[in-house]
Parts: structure tokens; C-alpha cells; sequence
């Protein structure tokens, strides 16, 4: 069946059909929740003729919801929309494909039902024994443990995910500096950072070259462009500082700690759920590569890498759970 899948976030729509055409969109659910069906239509109309549409989803957290089944329940009735009478199918935590109907009757169970259908699609690549699917994106970390090619997650909600170790709310792009450290390297002294969100991980990653300039980009913490040097502005004020006192010397400094920091965060999640050695195999997805493999040399992982950027493409990886998606609904449902 040829279906386009979504897997509607916070802050963006990721779409894939399975085959050729995949992409990620901006949207912030939690300021414009009613343009949603809007831009998933665009993204149909612009894509290409589906016979279906099918959906998963962390959105429904956003806080612009009075609670998680109302979120469900808004995603839903936009996916319907915008599929125009085209059959939509919602992917379930428990495996199952469903109707809308059926979902909204059940939406925790549709809630935060991504992770689940990228693990089956990374558990074709390690189809026996235990194994270890990370995911890193620009909000969250996902460490998902795998049994002979399928799902082996203790948790099921968020809650108990992040409780298991399974999810840590932390991500190269979104995550606020103040969240990850309390006090930074500064001219030979440790200074406390501000509780405010000056910064964010994307300035970080801008100062280190980890993540690239996007000047027509202004998603950020002061809605100034994506630029290297943007950037350090915005990690000066970090220290309530701005550039008489604080330079790209500094910046660098601040930036190598706040890296070193995330990265002992997914380490102490990773040792959470894996306590039987790092020789196991691992999957890698997202587009936080360089915080992964960061985080793999840190905990002496010695066990075989799998990237989907590298069996997929950059962009698949990055839309990993919408292209999983769109997979197992063409095979679930007929070509």
C-alpha cells in the first residue's frame, strides 16, 4: 500500500513513505496546535498520490493540552482531515495498527507510540540476541533494549520509560544549557549558570562545527539566526555576560564542558538499562551521531555499530520512526 507516514512531535512533523520521500518540518505544536491538519495536508498535497495515511506521535504532550488524551485526540482528528477521506491507520505502543476510531477510544496507548515502531525496524538489523537501539534527536534520547529483533523496553508510557532509563529528555537542539549543567568552565574559575533559557545544545553543537549554520534559521533561544556567532552571544548570557567579557575562547571552553556533560547524561541512562557489558550490538538513529558515538567511547562500547544514517541516509535516520512506519503499513496492509 502506498502510504505516507508522520510521526508528529513538539516541535516537528517528520514524514516518510518508505521508499524515496522523507522529511522533517517545524511546527510548534504547543504555540499553533490548530495549523496542524493544515500542514500535514500541505506535506500530502506536496508529495506525492497515497492510498493511505498512517501516524504516530509524541505531540500530544505538548502542554497547549489539557492532558495527553486530549492531545492524542486533536492529532488524530488532523490527521483525518488532512487525509481527506483517505483510510488513516495509528500505530499503537502494544504493535497493533488501528483505526482513529479505535485509537481515540484508546489514546494512551497511541500516545509516545514512535519509539516502539522504530525499535521493530531497528531489530531487523540485529535479529537475534540482545541488542541496544539509541536514538538520538533534538529533544530526546531514546535507549531502547532489543530481544531476537523486537521490542524489549521495560516501560511503556513516557513516565516509565524515563523512570527505566529508557528515555532521557535530552536532545542536541531543544534541551536548555541549564538543564544539562549548573556551572561552566570560566578564565580558570567555575561560574553558575543562569536559570533562563539563554542558550540551547544547538548553540553548543554550533560552536563546536557538530551541527551545521543555518542563518535563515531563527528557531532559537533569542530568535537571532543559527550562526556560529549568534551563539556566542547566546552562550555568554548563559553567564550573564555579554562581549566585552566573553569571546570564542570562552565560548569553546563553556561549549567542550556542556558537550561532556550531556554526554555523562545518556551514559548513566545507557548503564541504567544495559548491566551485562558493552560487547552487545547497537543500533544508532537520529541525527545526534557525534553525541552518540560520544557517549559509545566514553562506556568503552566494543560490540558492533549499525547507523541507519549509513543503511538509510542522513535524512531516513533522522525521520527514522515515520519511515518505519510507512514500511510496516505497505507490508501489513498489501502493496
Amino acid at each position: 500500500m502506498n502510504c505516507l507516514a508522520f510521526d508528529v512531535g513538539g516541535a516537528n512533523v517528520k514524514f516518510s513513505d518508505g521508499l524515496e520521500r522523507t522529511g522533517s518540518v517545524p511546527l510548534a505544536l504547543w504555540k499553533s496546535p490548530d495549523q496542524l491538519a493544515g500542514l500535514l495536508k500541505t506535506i500530502i498535497a506536496s508529495t506525492g498520490e497515497y492510498a493511505a495515511v498512517a501516524v504516530t506521535m509524541t505531540g500530544e504532550l505538548a502542554d497547549c493540552f489539557p492532558s495527553k488524551s486530549a492531545g492524542v485526540r486533536h492529532i488524530l482528528a488532523s490527521a483525518c482531515e488532512a487525509a481527506a477521506g483517505l483510510p488513516v491507520h495509528v500505530y499503537l505502543v502494544d504493535g497493533r495498527l488501528v483505526g482513529p476510531e479505535l485509537a481515540a477510544a484508546e489514546p494512551m496507548l497511541a500516545a509516545a507510540s514512535n519509539w516502539h515502531v522504530l525499535a521493530r525496524l531497528a531489530g531487523r538489523y540485529v535479529p537475534a540476541g540482545a541488542a541496544l537501539l539509541l536514538d538520538i534527536g533534538s529533544t530526546t534520547c531514546d535507549v531502547i533494549p532489543l530481544l531476537d529483533g523486537q521490542p524489549a523496553a521495560v516501560g511503556k508510557t513516557d513516565t516509565q520509560r524515563m523512570l527505566a532509563g529508557e528515555l532521557v529528555y535530552t536532545g542536541i537542539e531543544r534541551s536548555p544549557v541549564c538543564a544539562v549543567v549548573g556551572q561552566v568552565p570560566y578564565r580558570g574559575g567555575m561560574c553558575p549558570v543562569a536559570q533562563e533559557l539563554f542558550a540551547t545544545m544547538r548553540d553548543v553543537y554550533l560552536v563546536r562545527g557538530e551541527l551545521p549554520e543555518q542563518p535563515e534559521d531563527r528557531d532559537t533561544a533569542d530568535g537571532r539566526p543559527a550562526t556560529r556567532t549568534a551563539a556566542v552571544a547566546r552562550l555568554a548570557r548563559m553567564i550573564c555576560a555579554d562581549e566585552t567579557e566573553f569571546g570564542e575562547p570562552d565560548a569553546i571552553a563553556l561549549s567542550a564542558a556542556v558537550a561532556e556533560a550531556q554526554a555523562e547524561l545518556v551514559q548513566t541512562a545507557m548503564s541504567r538499562v544495559v548491566r551485562s557489558g558493552w560487547d552487545l550490538p547497537l543500533v544508532l538513529s537520529g541525527h545526534g551521531d557525534f553525541l552518540a558515538q560520544r557517549v559509545l567511547t566514553k562506556l568503552g562500547h566494543t560490540g558492533p555499530v549499525i547507523a541507519l544514517a549509513d543503511r538509510l541516509g542522513a535524512a531516513i535516520s533522522r525521520a527514522a520512526p515515520a519511515h518505519a512506519l510507512a514500511v510496516l503499513v505497505r507490508e501489513e496492509c498489501g502493496r
